[in-house]
Formats: C-alpha cells, sequence, structure tokens
C-alpha cells in the first residue's frame, strides 16, 4: 500500500449518513486533515454523527457527499491491503460467537502473522484484565469484560491506523488510565489514531488534533477545544 509521507487521513466536505442522498447526512460536512502517527480525538454530543464518520473513515459507509483518503488513497474496505493496516474498535458484537476469548485473540494474531502470538495474547488478556475468562465464550462476559476483549483483539494484531469508538466505554478509571497510555505508546510507534469520546482523560493522554462536530458545524481544531467541548456536553 502506496505511503503518503505528510498525511495519513484525509476527508474533503464529507457527508456521512444512512440513505442515499446528500439530503439524509447526519452531520456538517467534515474536512480534515491528518499527518502519520497523529491521534484524532472526535468529540460532539451523543447523534452528532461521531460513530458514522468513524464507519466511513474504515469504509463500513460510503460517502454520500466530498470524500476520504487513508494512505492517501480513497477508502476501500475491501482492499486486503486496507484491511491488513487497519484495526477497528466499533462494533460490539465482532466477535467470533463459536470461539472462546483466547481462542478468538489466538485467530487474530495468527491470520496477521505475529510471531509468538500465545505470548502476545496472555500478556493482552493480562493487561486488559481478562485473563480469568480466557476460556470464556463471547456471549458469557459482562459488557464490560467484552469492551475489553475487543480492546485486546485491536492491539493483538498489526496496525498502521487504529479507529475506535468512545472507547472508554464501560471500563472503570484504572482501566481508562492504561488505555490511555497504550494509546500513546501506540501513537509515539508511529500509529495513527482515530477515536471517538466523550473521556477528557483520554484527550489528554492521547489526542493531537481535534474534530469537533456541533450544530454550527465541523471543524479541525487543537486538543483544548475538544475539551472545551466535552466540559459542555
Amino acid at each position: 500500500m502506496a505511503k503518503s509521507s505528510t498525511v495519513m487521513l484525509r476527508a474533503r466536505d464529507l457527508l456521512v449518513g444512512y440513505g442515499e442522498s446528500a439530503e439524509s447526512a447526519v452531520c456538517p460536512p467534515i474536512s480534515v486533515t491528518i499527518p502519520p502517527g497523529a491521534a484524532l480525538a472526535v468529540v460532539g454530543a451523543n447523534g452528532s454523527g461521531k460513530s458514522t464518520f468513524l464507519r466511513a473513515v474504515v469504509g463500513l459507509l460510503p460517502a454520500l457527499g466530498g470524500s476520504v483518503e487513508l494512505f492517501g488513497r480513497p477508502v476501500d474496505e475491501r482492499d486486503p491491503d486496507f484491511r491488513a493496516s487497519v484495526a477497528t474498535v466499533m462494533d460490539e458484537d465482532a466477535a467470533f460467537p463459536a470461539l472462546t476469548v483466547r481462542e478468538h485473540l489466538l485467530l487474530l494474531a495468527r491470520g496477521h502473522g505475529v510471531a509468538q502470538a500465545s505470548d502476545l495474547v496472555t500478556s493482552l488478556t493480562s493487561e486488559f484484565g481478562i485473563a480469568e475468562r480466557e476460556r470464556a465464550m463471547p456471549t458469557a462476559l459482562s459488557s464490560g469484560q467484552r469492551r475489553r476483549m475487543l480492546l485486546a483483539a485491536a492491539f493483538v494484531r498489526p496496525r498502521r491506523v487504529l479507529v475506535l469508538d468512545e472507547p472508554e466505554q464501560r471500563l472503570d478509571a484504572g482501566m481508562r488510565d492504561r488505555l490511555g497510555e497504550r494509546l500513546a505508546a501506540d501513537r509515539a510507534s508511529g500509529v495513527t489514531i482515530v477515536m471517538a469520546t466523550h473521556d477528557p482523560v483520554l484527550v489528554k493522554q492521547v489526542a493531537t488534533h481535534a474534530l469537533v462536530i456541533t450544530d454550527d458545524g465541523a471543524k479541525q481544531a487543537k486538543p483544548q477545544a475538544a475539551l472545551d467541548l466535552i466540559a459542555m456536553l
């Protein structure tokens, strides 16, 4: 996959929604540009279109207008190179129902060619506090445990871009702190992060850029603008 030396994610007047025309867009046109290794915090009130924007970024929803690119190319979720480069935490049901927690994580790691996959899975289940639930089926997990399993699934595989939809949901304060540290380390290693969040701690720990979505429009801003809006919500 071709790399862009200065831009990783670029949206130009992007309109997103679940209909077939621009009139069904759920938020204002979005224009944003972030470089490789940056972390974009997407903030706004519930229903403002944050999750819908993320789904367009990873190719799960087509643009109703404008454009969105990753790696300097139009987003194409069907491209094997794209899928190999982008990890997500979005869908609560994104697990293999017939596999245990450990089997699910091992399958992802080995499918992506991770060396010493078993050791990495053991490390991540311990880090995310689900080591005692490794033999459980996903349907037997609590909502908080399932969220931690999905986070571990994102970190168990190689990634150049990590897209997360409110990753702080159903995590206690200690786990949110650990998640922030993990994301900051990913960003420092060159991974580009795009996350919708309501958590000011995550913004402070991780974000280098912000996309602020309000009734007045959507604009790229510095992380402080994201913190200001979160404080108002």
